[in-house]
């Protein structure tokens, strides 16, 4: 009941499910397994995750998704995959126009951002949660902070972050002092979270972004009611969601039984390259969209062998005569 009246103030945003897309074969197979699976399995339910750089409170339109996560939810086995897709990845944005895959949030809000998910991933997503980076500082204090590995390396910039956010914000911050396994408090996460600078550059970064996530599911499992009465009234100005009451109660309450048993970034290691695509600027560009597209439906859906649909096998051709010419002068 404490948690039903907290959530009850979280930003719901109603967003008409006919407008999002979903391609065509994917709605008719989701259709037919609905179908068939009817009283036997819950199945699975895909969530958008976006993280927006937004300090004024603005979660919607106007503002780039830093940050972009599918979380896969098996309600069966109560596994969950988490899947950054790259925020500079050259993707089709849902109206037939190309370009870094984070604009669609700033051009359409989490609508288009959701679609273009949906038609470039052979996706069904139609629910989505949006934080801001205030969000996420107050929930992992919330949680009295999160356990987390420092190397050498992170230490500067991880610094740096905290300070810039440190006076925007007009508050103070504990500088980390030495690298290992310790505890982190929101800012010091937050911060972390932000790292592209290091090896690996932006794609550790969105490694460290499911990182904190894992660590903060793992963290709320030991909570107190009143722990996670806390934070989700720390974050309900830095929340917008599609979620209704009821299904952020239900994931609280039965967080103790999820685990998350895989994590990885798209397009995948093997399946992208790098191209500096004319005023776009620098991409991660998907080798061949649909060989991506099956690798990531084998990740998340193992049970089941996938042929991409018309819709994908059309972009990834498209994006192929797209940056031919980039890749050829990179």
């Amino acid at each position: 009941y404490i948690v039903v009246t907290t959530t009850d103030e979280v930003e719901r945003k109603s967003i008409d499910k006919e407008q999002i897309m979903i391609n065509e074969e994917v709605k008719e197979t989701r259709k037919k397994t609905q179908e068939e699976k009817e009283h036997v399995s819950r199945g699975y339910h895909n969530i958008a995750l976006f993280g927006v750089d937004a300090r004024d409170g603005q979660l919607g339109r106007g503002t780039r998704s830093d940050t972009i996560i599918i979380a896969s939810i098996n309600l069966d086995t109560q596994e969950i995959k988490l899947v950054s897709v790259y925020r500079d990845t050259f993707l089709n944005l849902s109206n037939d126009t190309y370009n870094k895959c984070n604009v669609a949030y700033a051009q359409g809000g989490p609508e288009q951002a959701i679609s273009m998910l949906n038609t470039n991933l052979d996706l069904d997503i139609t629910d989505y949660v949006t934080v801001g980076f205030g969000g996420l500082i107050d929930s992992v204090d919330a949680l009295g902070g999160i356990e987390m590995e420092i190397t050498d390396v992170e230490i500067s910039h991880l610094n740096n972050y905290q300070l810039t956010m440190a006076q925007e914000l007009g508050v103070d911050y504990t500088p980390i002092e030495h690298s290992g396994k310790q505890l982190l408090n929101g800012m010091q996460a937050t911060a972390y979270c932000r790292i592209r600078y290091t090896k690996g550059d932006d794609f550790r970064r969105a490694e460290r972004q499911r990182d904190v996530l894992t660590a903060m599911m793992e963290k709320a499992k030991d909570a107190s009611v009143n722990s996670l009465k806390e934070m989700v009234t720390a974050i309900l100005p830095e929340v917008e969601t599609s979620l209704g009451v009821n299904d952020i109660v239900s994931v609280l309450g039965t967080v103790a039984g999820y685990r998350v048993v895989a994590s990885d970034g798209f397009p995948f290691e093997d399946g992208r390259v790098g191209a500096n695509v004319g005023s776009k600027g620098s991409c991660v560009i998907p080798d061949d969209l649909e060989e991506n597209v099956v690798a990531l439906h084998e990740l998340l859906y193992p049970e089941a062998e996938y042929q991409p649909s018309k819709r994908v096998s059309g972009i990834s051709v498209e994006i192929s005569a797209l940056t031919l010419e980039y890749l050829e002068h990179s």
